[in-house]
């Protein structure tokens, strides 16, 4: 059995001894390998990831076109480190470079799912799709939040979906399959130590934001874990000081928004009025151009989400790590809502612009490493007129949706574009050992998890 990328195999013995939890603690020295020695103490206080679930090359671009009628004016595709990523799974096939640009089916196979590409970007260690936090024999492997926990930093995921989805799961659960929703909610909710949890899935609303008779409380550890949250007695030992330590729970726009500045409790669950997702699954025409349909108003933004995480993380000071996911990009995609996409897409780039923003304020570029990626991309968003052959999209001016194609309504095996900024970036070089005719050098999803690890030795 072997791995192929960019036409460089690897055994599968090489890449499944990665997967034991010794290896995992042991990455920390490893990830530098390529790089200057390793200092003693942590080259970075804050981490900061920010994953646009399902979002390749051209949702980026659509995005920029709406917003601006014309592409590269994202902040973070002005970052120092700039490359693409490749994303498979231990299930998948690799990536061959030649072959992804000169057969334009090839990607439509080989894909990850979001469960085994997140593991990989918060373990170091690819696995088996559906799998979350766990190798391809199902042993728990070592969340990069798990190892700023135990030096005594502050965690937390936000979401723009359920929260206990794939991408966030994969940051702070360890389970065989995405799929036990329940089992890996009572994981982050009652066992876990993390600070921050924000995402959807709230039992007592429906897509549409509107109070309803409770739908299913599986998103959320199930009734007995929503009534305890509800009754503010949900939360194991977060600190290791021998006592609970409770979630506040914050469920209204308004609350969300009061956390972004001042004071704030000491671990904080956010489930907004709302069960799919913040926005992308709203009623109304959902093959409307961006914002014709009328938003959920008693719902945060994701930026709300994360300048609120943010500051309640930022009171400890040994730092903080916090992943946000634009989920709902994927979601978009895989129903080829080019409005929808274009809305989430813009959404995830303005909570980039406030975790930015919370770096000038609140930090420097020194001690705190901000990541920019997504996990696969989905859709396989082109120009109109692609296949055989590739073609942009078309620009039809700032406040017009672009000219787009849908090839696939399933994930693709494609490079997508990964951005670093913070001097803990520069490692990402070293990892950047392959080579795609079109978009030049690039890393694997192994390397962001290796990376944070040797950062936070």
């Amino acid at each position: 059995m072997e791995f192929l990328k960019g036409g460089f195999k690897k055994t599968a013995v090489s890449l499944l001894l990665t997967g034991s939890m010794l290896f995992a603690a042991s990455i920390p020295g490893a990830a530098l390998a390529k790089g200057p020695k390793a200092p003693d103490k942590p080259l970075v206080k804050n981490v900061i990831v920010m994953i646009s679930d399902g979002c390749g090359y051209n949702q980026v671009d659509a995005a920029s076109l709406y917003q601006r009628g014309k592409t590269g004016v994202q902040v973070y595709e002005h970052f120092p480190f700039k490359s693409g990523m490749s994303t498979y799974s231990a299930d998948g096939q690799g990536y061959d470079p030649q072959l992804a640009w000169s057969d334009f089916d090839y990607v439509k196979s080989g894909a990850t799912d979001s469960a085994a590409a997140a593991t990989a970007m918060s373990t170091g260690v690819k696995t088996s799709d559906k799998a979350i936090g766990v190798d391809v024999y199902g042993n728990p492997l070592k969340h990069v939040a798990e190892r700023a926990e135990e030096l005594g930093k502050a965690t937390g995921v936000v979401t723009s979906v359920q929260f206990s989805h794939a991408t966030p799961a994969a940051f702070v659960a360890h389970n065989v399959s995405r799929n036990n929703y329940e089992q890996i909610a009572q994981e982050m909710i009652l066992s876990s130590a993390t600070d921050v949890i924000m995402g959807c899935g709230n039992p007592e609303f429906n897509n549409n934001g509107e109070p309803v008779a409770p739908i299913s409380y599986k998103y959320v550890g199930g009734k007995t874990t929503w009534d305890e949250l509800k009754t503010g007695t949900a939360g194991a030992d977060a600190d290791g000081d021998g006592a609970a330590d409770p979630w506040t729970l914050v469920r209204n726009r308004a609350d969300f928004q009061n956390l972004m500045s001042g004071p704030a409790p000491k671990r904080v669950c956010g489930v907004a009025q709302v069960y799919g997702t913040l926005q992308q699954s709203r009623g109304g025409d959902d093959k409307a151009g961006p914002y014709t349909v009328p938003f959920n108003e008693n719902v945060p933004t994701l930026a709300e989400m994360t300048r609120g995480a943010l500051n309640v993380l930022d009171d400890d000071p040994e730092g903080l790590f916090l992943m946000v996911e634009g989920g709902a990009v994927d979601w978009a995609s895989h129903a080829n809502q080019s409005g929808r996409v274009i809305e989430e897409e813009i959404d995830f780039n303005r909570a980039v612009e406030a975790a930015v923003d919370w770096v000038k304020e609140n930090s420097n570029w020194g001690e705190t490493l901000l990541i920019v990626t997504g996990d696969h991309e989905t859709g396989y968003l082109t120009g109109p007129g692609s296949d055989p052959d590739w073609k942009p999209l078309l620009n039809n001016g700032a406040g017009n949706q672009p000219g787009m194609q849908w090839n696939s309504k399933g994930h693709t095996n494609s490079l997508i574009p990964f951005f670093a900024k913070g001097d803990a970036a520069r490692f990402f070089k070293d990892c950047a050992d392959e080579y795609d005719p079109v978009r030049g050098r690039y890393i694997d999803n192994t390397d962001m998890g290796k990376v944070i690890f040797g950062a936070l030795k």
